[in-house]
C-alpha cells in the first residue's frame, strides 16, 4: 500500500499550522515592539505637556485672573524652573473656538499654519496627535481655563513631533520588512519542522504495518494447521480418538502456541498504549532469582545441561514482582531453548556502582555478531525453523526490553567467549 500521498498531505497540514503559528507570533511581537517604541518616543513629550499644564493651572489659581497666555521668554530662571521645551506652542481659544492670542505667538506663524485650524473643544484633557497643512505633526493637550469674570477659555499646548513621526514611520517600515523576511524564513522552518514531525509518525506507521503483517502471518500458520487437522478428522467421523492422536496432539500444540502468541501480543499492545502500570514493591533480589530459577534448574538437569547460579548482589530493589518474574522466565526459557546437551547456563547477580547487574550466560549456539542488535525487535528470529520447532514467536525479548525500560534499566546482548550468548540486565539499585 502506497502511503506517500497520505504522509505528504499530513506534512502539508503540519507545515501550514507551523507557518500560521510563526506568523501570529511574529505579528504579535511586531505590534508589541512598535507600540512600545511609539510610546517611548512620545512619553517625554507627553510628560512635558502635562507638567506645563500643571504649572499654568497653578499660576491661574494663584493670580485669580485670566489673560491670554504666552510661554515665558525671560528671565532665564523662569524658563529653567518650568523646564520648557522650546518646541512647545501655546494657543488660547474662547468658548466659540476663536483664537485670542494670534498676535502673541506671531501673526506669520498663525496665518501660515493655524489660521484654518479648527479646535475640537470636545477633546479636553487628552493628549492627541494632529497634522496641520504642510504635513507637520503635533502632539497637543487641550484644557480649560477660566477667569474671575466667569468666562471660559481654553489653552492648547502643542509640540512638534515630526522627528518622532519620522522615526516611527521608518521603524514601522522596518518592522514590515523584517516581518516579511521572517515569514519567508518561517516557511523554510515550517517545512523542516513538519518533516521532522512526520519522521516518528512514518516510523511508527511502518512499525505498526510490519507488526500487523507479522502478527497476521504468525496467527495464520497455527490456525491453518488446526483447520486442516480438524477437516481431516471430519472426513472420518467414525474413527477412534487413538487413531487420530497425531492430529489432535498437533492441533493442541498449535493451540498452545496460538494462546501464547495472543498473550504476548496483548502484553506488547498494552505496553505501547501505556495501559499497563507497574506495581513496585521491595524485592530481595537474590532470593527472588533463586526461587524463580529453581524449576529451570531442574529442567536443565533433566536435559543434561549444567545450570549454575552466582547470586552475590545482596540488594533489595523496588520492582514489579510479576514483570520481573516474567523477565527471568523469558531469559531462562531462551537459554534452555538454544542450548544442547552438555552446554552450560550461568545465572549471575552482582552490584556495579549504583546498579544491579543480572547476567544470563549460555554456551549454546549463540547469535551472529551482526544480528545482536536485532534480537529485541518484534518477531525477529535468527533461525526461524528452529524457533518454530521450539514454539518461539519472536516476541519474548521485545517484552523483556519493555519490562526493563519500564524499570528505567537497560538490557543488552553480546557474544559469550568462546561460544554462546550473554544477556545483561542493568537496573537501578534503588529501583527507581
Amino acid at each position: 500500500m502506497n502511503n506517500k500521498p497520505i504522509f505528504r498531505r499530513q506534512q502539508l497540514r503540519f507545515m501550514i499550522l507551523n507557518l500560521l503559528a510563526f506568523t501570529i507570533i511574529f505579528t504579535i511581537f511586531g505590534i508589541i515592539i512598535f507600540t512600545q517604541v511609539q510610546n517611548t518616543l512620545y512619553s517625554e513629550t507627553d510628560n512635558e505637556l502635562r507638567e506645563l499644564r500643571e504649572i499654568l493651572t497653578r499660576e491661574n489659581e494663584t493670580e485669580g485672573i485670566f489673560a491670554p497666555r504666552i510661554l515665558p521668554a525671560s528671565p532665564v530662571e523662569e524658563r529653567t524652573r518650568a523646564n520648557l521645551n522650546p518646541r512647545i506652542i501655546m494657543l488660547n481659544w474662547n468658548e466659540n473656538g476663536d483664537n485670542i492670542n494670534a498676535d502673541q505667538i506671531g501673526l506669520l506663524l498663525y496665518q501660515n499654519y493655524f489660521q484654518d485650524y479648527e479646535v475640537d473643544l470636545d477633546n479636553l484633557n487628552t493628549i492627541s496627535t494632529m497634522t496641520i497643512p504642510g504635513g507637520y505633526s503635533f502632539r497637543y493637550l487641550l484644557f480649560e481655563d477660566s477667569s474671575i469674570f466667569g468666562e471660559t477659555y481654553y489653552t492648547q499646548l502643542l509640540v512638534n513631533v515630526d522627528a518622532e513621526q519620522t522615526i516611527i514611520s521608518n521603524f514601522g517600515r522596518l518592522i514590515v520588512l523584517f516581518s516579511f523576511l521572517f515569514i519567508l524564513l518561517s516557511i523554510s522552518a515550517s517545512y523542516y519542522l513538519s518533516k521532522k514531525m512526520m519522521g516518528p509518525i512514518v516510523q511508527s506507521w511502518n512499525k505498526q504495518t510490519e507488526f500487523v503483517e507479522n502478527a497476521s502471518h504468525e496467527l495464520r500458520t497455527p490456525l491453518t494447521v488446526i483447520q486442516n487437522k480438524l477437516e481431516l478428522m471430519l472426513t472420518s467421523p467414525q474413527e477412534k480418538i487413538m487413531n487420530k492422536f497425531e492430529h489432535i496432539a498437533l492441533s493442541l500444540s498449535e493451540t498452545r502456541r496460538l494462546s501464547k502468541l495472543t498473550s504476548d501480543l496483548l502484553t506488547l499492545a498494552r505496553a505501547d498504549s501505556a495501559e499497563t502500570q507497574l506495581e513496585k514493591k521491595d524485592i530481595e533480589i537474590d532470593s527472588f532469582i533463586e526461587k524463580v530459577s529453581l524449576p529451570y534448574q531442574e529442567i536443565a538437569e533433566s536435559q543434561e545441561k549444567a545450570f549454575q547460579m552466582e547470586l552475590q548482589s545482596q540488594l533489595i530493589i523496588k520492582a514489579d514482582e510479576v514483570r520481573l518474574h516474567q523477565l527471568l522466565v523469558i531469559l531462562l526459557d531462551n537459554a534452555l531453548k538454544y542450548t544442547e546437551e552438555g552446554d552450560r547456563i550461568l545465572l549471575k547477580s552482582y552490584r556495579s556502582s549504583h546498579d544491579l547487574i543480572i547476567d544470563v550466560i549460555d554456551s549454546g549456539q549463540g547469535i551472529k555478531e551482526e544480528n545482536l542488535h536485532l534480537v529485541f525487535e518484534r518477531f525477529y528470529r535468527e533461525d526461524k525453523a528452529r524457533s518454530r520447532e521450539t514454539g518461539g514467536t519472536g516476541l519474548g525479548l521485545s517484552i523483556a526490553r519493555w519490562i526493563i525500560h519500564a524499570h528505567a534499566g537497560t538490557i543488552t546482548a553480546f557474544r559469550n567467549d568462546p561460544k554462546g550468548t550473554v544477556f545483561r540486565v542493568t537496573l537501578p539499585a534503588e529501583g527507581k
